[in-house]
């Protein structure tokens, strides 16, 4: 096994651990919830059941049905290249962090879509400032693995600007 081999194995199980989070919390919503349930849990945040066949924003959502093999294949293209940037650069700490968190998501959706054809969405913020933007205020229910997108596409910018400013 090669260095940059071995020093990727925790950004691996790093996204293992955000695919094995979003799957867990899928599976409790799922179990518990119908299509359209919400509990409230606070007054800005429930939990609800959604279900969306696009991408995010539920981008093509109703697209007739070829955007589930669309978004899979595209979530397993990306998923070999990150791959591939993890083995090459695992030493970049903010930037394997990135791609980690992006990996965890893309498979955790890759998994929905291969098994229901939806992604299975259940976090739902909801502000009165958010009323012209978005149908009641409601920001598009999403879950972990779009969390953990988010949290590699913000971590990526952050790494380009810093990385950026070094080289002045």
């Amino acid at each position: 096994m090669t260095k940059s081999t071995s020093s990727m194995w925790p950004w691996l199980g790093l996204a293992a651990v955000i695919v094995l989070l979003d799957q867990i919390t899928k599976q409790l919503i799922v179990a518990h919830y119908q299509l359209g349930d919400s509990t409230y849990v606070t007054g800005f945040f429930n939990i609800v059941r959604a279900h969306n066949p696009g991408a995010a924003f539920s981008f093509l959502a109703s697209a007739g049905g070829w955007q589930r093999w669309f978004f899979t294949a595209i979530g397993i293209a990306a998923s070999i290249f990150i791959v591939w940037m993890l083995r090459s650069n695992p030493g970049q700490k903010l930037f394997a962090f990135a791609l980690a968190c992006i990996l965890g998501g893309a498979i955790g959706n890759v998994i929905d879509r291969v098994m229901y054809g939806y992604v299975v969405d259940f976090l739902d913020f909801h502000w009165p400032f958010l009323a012209g933007i978005f149908h009641g205020g409601h920001f598009p229910s999403f879950n972990v693995a779009d969390a953990g997108i988010s949290i590699g596409a913000v971590c990526l910018i952050l790494d380009e600007i810093l990385r950026m400013r070094k080289s002045r």
